[in-house]
């Protein structure tokens, strides 16, 4: 119950859980699936961000798929979670097989045009900024330059 914990006490409890979590799928090497989520402005800027745990890169909004739930669902979860913007339309870009932490992982990719600003949720995102697609900043994620390659190679970047 992350909302009962006071936001720099959950920012400072991430990268241990986030440790945790990635020791575990080495251990148990055990399917998953997930979510990233293109969101371009209406200049045709990415929406880019930085977590509060993990590798100190720009990356794309996203996470884990709950049990029981749609990709889309999930996606409009996560979005909504972490940077306060209800999406109006998604289109499925489609999916990468990888392997994430050791873990078999399928990511199902989105996109979607946003007219919002995003308001990071001060736990998990710590900063969420719109980039020009040709001007994309650095470090960029290894997976979210694998990810925006994709979007890119179906002609909608």
């Amino acid at each position: 119950m992350p909302a009962l914990l006071p936001a720099p006490l959950h920012r400072a409890l991430l990268p241990l859980a986030h440790g945790m979590r990635h020791s575990w799928r080495r251990w148990r090497k055990v399917p998953i699936a997930g979510v990233s989520i293109i969101i371009t402005n209406l200049g045709g800027d990415v929406l880019l961000l930085r977590h509060s745990y993990g590798p100190d890169v720009w990356g794309l909004p996203g996470g884990g798929i709950n049990r029981g739930e749609e990709p889309e669902a999930a996606a409009r979860r996560e979005v909504r979670e972490e940077l306060g913007i209800e999406l109006a339309r998604l289109e499925p870009i489609g999916t990468l097989e990888e392997v994430l932490s050791g873990s078999p992982h399928t990511a199902h990719l989105f996109a979607a045009i946003c007219n919002q600003h995003p308001r990071p949720d001060g736990r998990e995102v710590v900063e969420a900024r719109f980039f020009p697609s040709h001007s994309l900043p650095e470090p960029l994620g290894r997976t979210t330059r694998a990810r925006i390659a994709a979007w890119k190679a179906r002609g909608t970047g």
